[in-house]
C-alpha cells in the first residue's frame, strides 16, 4: 500500500509544483493585458510563446522530463522490497531527480532549479507588459508540461510500457536500497 501511496504523492506532488506556479504567474500575465500593447509588445508576445512551447513544453518537458518523472515513479511499484520510507516521504524529489539518482542526473537537477530561482529573480525585476509577456511563455510552456505529464502517466498504465528516456537510477547495486540514500 505504502508503494502505491509513494508513487501516486511522486507524480501527484510534481503536478502540483507545476500547476503552483502555472497560479502565481498567471496574475501577471492578466496585469499585462491591462497595458497598451505596442505591435512590438504582441510580436515579442507572440514570439516568445511559441518559443517557450516547443523549448519548454516540447524539448523540455515532453521529451525528457515528463516521461522521466513517470518512470522514476513507477521505481516505487516495480522495486522488488519495500524502498526506505524516506524516498517515499520525498516522492516529489525523487520523481525530479533530486535523490536516488545517478550523479549526472542530480547536478543536472540542481543546476536546472538553480537557473529557474535566478531567472524567475531577474524575470521579477522587469516592468510591466515586459514582465507578463515572459510570464505568459513561461505559463504555456508548464502548462504543456503539465499536459505531457498527464499524458506520459495514462501510456504508462499499460503494462508493457517503457519510458522513451532513462530514469538516471543510480548504478545497478542500487537494487540493495540502504537508509543512507
Amino acid at each position: 500500500m505504502l508503494k502505491k501511496i509513494a508513487y501516486l504523492w511522486g507524480i501527484l506532488g510534481v503536478l502540483a509544483l507545476l500547476m503552483s506556479a502555472i497560479i502565481r504567474l498567471s496574475p501577471r500575465i492578466f496585469e499585462m493585458l491591462s497595458y497598451t500593447l505596442t505591435p512590438l509588445h504582441w510580436l515579442v508576445l507572440i514570439g516568445f510563446a511559441l518559443y517557450m512551447a516547443y523549448a519548454e513544453g516540447y524539448r523540455g518537458f515532453h521529451l525528457n522530463f515528463s516521461p522521466r518523472v513517470i518512470a522514476r515513479a513507477r521505481y516505487f511499484c516495480q522495486a522488488q522490497s519495500q524502498p526506505p520510507l524516506l524516498h517515499s516521504i520525498l516522492a516529489p524529489a525523487l520523481c525530479m531527480g533530486f535523490i536516488h539518482a545517478d550523479k549526472r542526473r542530480k547536478i543536472i537537477a540542481i543546476t536546472l532549479t538553480s537557473m529557474i530561482i535566478l531567472l524567475v529573480i531577474l524575470v521579477s525585476m522587469m516592468p510591466q507588459p515586459w514582465r507578463g509577456i515572459v510570464d505568459a511563455g513561461v505559463v504555456l510552456g508548464l502548462l504543456l508540461g503539465v499536459i505531457s505529464i498527464l499524458y506520459f502517466w495514462v501510456l504508462s498504465w499499460q503494462e508493457d510500457w517503457q519510458s522513451p528516456v532513462s530514469a538516471d537510477f543510480p548504478s545497478p547495486a542500487s537494487e540493495t536500497f540502504t537508509e543512507a540514500e
